[in-house]
């Protein structure tokens, strides 16, 4: 039955169908949690042919969040211990997204608790979870509850600002960084963070104050201002969670954090920085569940993902993804791993750091320290008798090197390079000294791409863009007369900016016998731009046009994002 559900409403071939009873009758587990772990299937198309199977209807909590008068019908605790959270009364019956929507003994508590027939919907338990956080936890109570803990840390002993740095001790620092209002402050600075989907927390002195930041869907946001006298007892706090030397102020360090929020474990790269107002410290979250593993959702274009997983069904050669930082090469790598992750193949990587865990891989993460470099870890890699080889990443001649040899004697490749186009990344392996000679025979294929937000679904309207933004995004405001363009007005679901989430925009360059002579001749990288577009690729800047005409997102943000000569 879920099969057919699978099949029919996301396409699930029956090969694949197959393989995964095959692997299900192996492991014990669920059909549709083996066809999630191949990455044929998100957990949302789970839980959507789950419902379909069990008559039970779905709910999207990203896009249909509970109202807040919600937090009335249920008692936290209830939710907490049924992955329940409320949605809404109509008359005598109470609308409930369950992640377990048989639980009859989840139903009979909450039919008790409120003396209301308990109407079910099925949800994603990643979704509930957080959706409870939203909903009893809302942005603006935590920000206040952090204002309230000011006042109680600024009536505390912690004004640190009236004695010289030199003259605060570790052991002082340390009781600091303990007290109840600073640990709870930072607390609270952490889970917003979390909560809001930051993909970054910064903490950054100022003159007269300690300002709290979010990075959201790639652009800054603030958040709250601290006091300045907290900003010893905040940087400390941090440092003592990462493991680092709280009484080292003079150099920038690096540590680690890992949390449990809302059910769900957070790791934390930790940086600190000594600017002239102190230490600004940088939380990058890493989310290990919420990468997506999957091709199809990325972003990609009908054409250019049959012609990437054309690419990874070779034996041998060289793919790269290149992109400046945050484009998401790293999850566009996790994805073409899980769909040649078939169990036939000895897949290993050397990451920096790991961002996800795939089963039936071999991973391993960089550390300098111990010697362990991506050029180490690359040559005791071919060592292994391995088939793929992932790199997270080709900083330097040595590893260009040997990720060429590598893919010149069987073996197939997959990097990240740091260039702003395809094209750029033939230029760069050059300069990194790999002879022109064999980064035409290694590479089969080069991929730069960038992430754009999405315009929000809840306040999305139409609108009329500038004409000079569209002639900078290369579009006519002429041919566009008629044409309905969207962007979002701003709303409480999208932190008023309009966007929600983000998707990608590429570039694929695939390698042919023409581009191959011109890699030989050493020809400018405009000229393989020229070819690869008169070969059928698509530029960056018509992905993101396209998306535009899609209603995806807006002519300002792919201006933002994509560079227009």
């Amino acid at each position: 039955m879920f099969g057919e559900i699978a099949r029919e409403r996301f396409g699930v071939d029956e090969a694949t169908l197959n393989r995964a009873l095959q692997i299900a009758r192996e492991t014990g587990e669920p059909v549709g949690q083996v066809l999630v772990n191949l990455g044929v299937m998100t957990e949302k198309q789970k839980v959507q042919c789950l419902g379909e199977q069990w008559g039970i209807p779905f709910i999207d909590l990203e896009e249909n969040p509970p109202p807040k008068e919600a937090a009335l019908l249920l008692p936290v605790s209830l939710c907490e211990r049924h992955t329940v959270v409320p949605l809404g009364k109509e008359g005598e019956h109470l609308r409930v997204a369950m992640a377990r929507p048989l639980d009859v003994f989840a139903i009979d508590e909450i039919r008790l608790a409120t003396g209301l027939e308990v109407e079910p919907y099925i949800a994603t338990e990643e979704d509930i979870v957080r959706a409870m956080g939203r909903l009893y936890t809302s942005s603006a109570e935590v920000a206040e509850a952090i204002s309230e803990l000011v006042q109680k840390a600024e009536a505390t002993e912690v004004e640190v600002e009236e004695k010289r740095e030199e003259e605060i001790s570790t052991a002082q620092l340390v009781d600091m960084a303990d007290e109840a209002p600073v640990v709870r402050m930072v607390n609270m600075v952490i889970v917003q963070g979390v909560r809001e989907g930051a993909s970054d927390i910064h903490i950054q002195p100022e003159a007269d104050r300690v300002r709290v930041r979010y990075r959201i869907d790639g652009v800054m946001m603030d958040s709250v201002a601290l006091p300045k006298r907290v900003q010893n007892a905040i940087i400390s706090r941090v440092k003592i969670l990462a493991d680092m030397d709280i009484a080292e102020k003079r150099v920038p360090q690096d540590g680690r954090i890992t949390l449990r929020i809302d059910r769900k474990a957070y790791d934390f790269r930790v940086s600190t920085f000594p600017g002239v107002y102190g230490e600004k410290v940088v939380m990058r979250i890493l989310d290990k569940s919420s990468i997506q593993v999957n091709l199809a959702a990325l972003g990609l274009s009908t054409a250019d993902r049959e012609k990437l997983e054309n690419l990874i069904s070779k034996p041998y050669g060289i793919i790269l993804v290149t992109g400046p930082t945050g484009s998401g090469k790293s999850t566009t790598l996790y994805a073409l791993l899980n769909r040649l992750n078939s169990g036939e193949k000895n897949i290993i990587t050397v990451e920096d750091p790991v961002e996800y865990e795939l089963p039936g891989l071999t991973q391993a993460q960089v550390n300098e320290r111990a010697g362990l470099t991506f050029a180490t870890g690359l040559r005791s890699i071919l060592r292994q008798d391995p088939d793929i080889i992932m790199v997270g990443e080709i900083r330097d001649s040595e590893t260009a090197m040997i990720a060429t040899e590598a893919a010149l004697t069987g073996h197939l490749v997959l990097s990240t390079l740091h260039t702003n186009d395809a094209p750029g990344a033939i230029a760069r392996l050059v300069e990194m000294g790999v002879e022109p000679f064999l980064v035409a025979s290694a590479v089969i294929g080069v991929q730069a791409q960038r992430l754009v937000r999405v315009i929000c679904p809840r306040c999305k309207v139409a609108y009329k863009p500038q004409p000079m933004a569209l002639k900078r995004l290369g579009m006519d405001p002429e041919a566009l007369s008629e044409v309905e363009l969207y962007r979002g007005q701003g709303c409480e679901f999208c932190r008023h900016t309009g966007y929600k989430g983000r998707t990608g925009c590429f570039e694929l360059m695939v390698m042919s016998d023409r581009l191959r002579d011109l890699i030989l001749q050493q020809a400018p990288t405009h000229v393989l731009r020229q070819v690869a577009i008169e070969e059928g690729m698509t530029q960056l800047r018509e992905d993101a046009m396209r998306k535009v005409l899609q209603g995806i997102t807006t002519v300002e943000e792919a201006l933002r994002v994509i560079f227009v000569e």
